[in-house]
């Protein structure tokens, strides 16, 4: 009963709030994906070892600021993916498409398609900040911003309007794949436990719990996605904007498990969990919540 419109300002603000408290996660995660590009397991140095001791890493290289590196740009992306995403959504429940059978799944992927189209100069901006730190403690290519917007101009100066969507190749299966497995497990798992009378329907502890098994699912089919998304967008460019290291989605996936193996596809899938379960139950809670008020 919630008008898209609406659903537009409340997931924008659900992600945004989830954002703000899983960022230090972000930070963790996107060092530890980055770590041994294209090396041989083994044959790297290893500054960050484990979600833990890698969160300590970062404070120790950047103070405790460090943790909420890229912070602005990713409220910017949750903002208007998520935005994008439950607007795309909602339209898909008020037309019935959500009621035919692998509906919320294709609705979820569509609108997660079209949340990551619209927020990868975000996702670009985000990634670039988050990885950059000193020189001992760097892991993948260091792009040296100074500042979001810093960033945005550079970006834009050198390679046009074009280039402020590089990666965006990534970031639409990651998504997309995120969005519909989240989406569709969460309102399962919802019904189910309230169906059982584990707890009562429209609960907060039935959302957490429908949260906290989209959070799982989420983890584990989105990984390998979340990892070489991060390596597009991170990636060093020539100056016509085509990547040095991948030419593209498959390359970059042949490449990692060429010369890291299948298990490189799964880096910092410790962090991409404990990232992803607070910030799908976070999310999903607030929108569940602001939708009722």
């Amino acid at each position: 009963g919630v008008p898209p419109a609406t659903d537009l300002v409340l997931g924008a603000t659900a992600g945004c709030l989830a954002c703000f408290l899983t960022n230090p996660l972000e930070v963790v995660k996107t060092r530890l994906q980055l770590q041994g590009e294209l090396q041989a397991p083994g044959t790297y140095p290893r500054p960050y070892r484990g979600v833990l001791r890698a969160a300590v890493a970062v404070c120790q290289a950047d103070g405790l600021r460090g943790l909420q590196k890229g912070l602005a740009a990713g409220l910017l992306y949750q903002g208007l993916m998520n935005g994008v995403r439950f607007y795309c959504y909602s339209h898909a429940e008020d037309a019935g498409w959500t009621g035919y059978p692998g509906g919320t799944v294709a609705a979820g992927a569509v609108a997660g398609a079209v949340g990551a189209i619209v927020g990868s100069p975000a996702y670009l901006v985000k990634t670039h900040l988050q990885a950059q730190t000193l020189s001992a403690m760097a892991v993948g290519h260091q792009h040296n911003h100074e500042s979001i917007s810093g960033a945005f101009k550079s970006i834009y100066q050198q390679h046009g309007v074009v280039g402020l969507w590089r990666g965006v190749t990534g970031a639409v299966p990651r998504v997309a794949v995120g969005s519909a497995v989240q989406l569709a497990t969460f309102a399962s798992a919802k019904d189910w436990v309230c169906e059982r009378q584990w707890f009562r329907k429209g609960s907060w502890a039935a959302v957490l719990a429908g949260g906290m098994v989209s959070g799982v699912a989420v983890a584990v089919t989105m990984t390998p996605f979340d990892v070489i998304s991060t390596r597009l967008y991170n990636q060093p460019v020539h100056t016509d904007g085509t990547g040095k290291l991948y030419r593209g989605f498959l390359d970059c996936i042949l490449q990692i498990s060429s010369k890291e193996g299948l298990l490189g596809l799964y880096k910092g899938i410790g962090a991409v969990y404990l990232r992803l379960g607070p910030h799908t139950v976070l999310s999903l809670f607030f929108w569940d919540k602001l939708r009722n008020m």
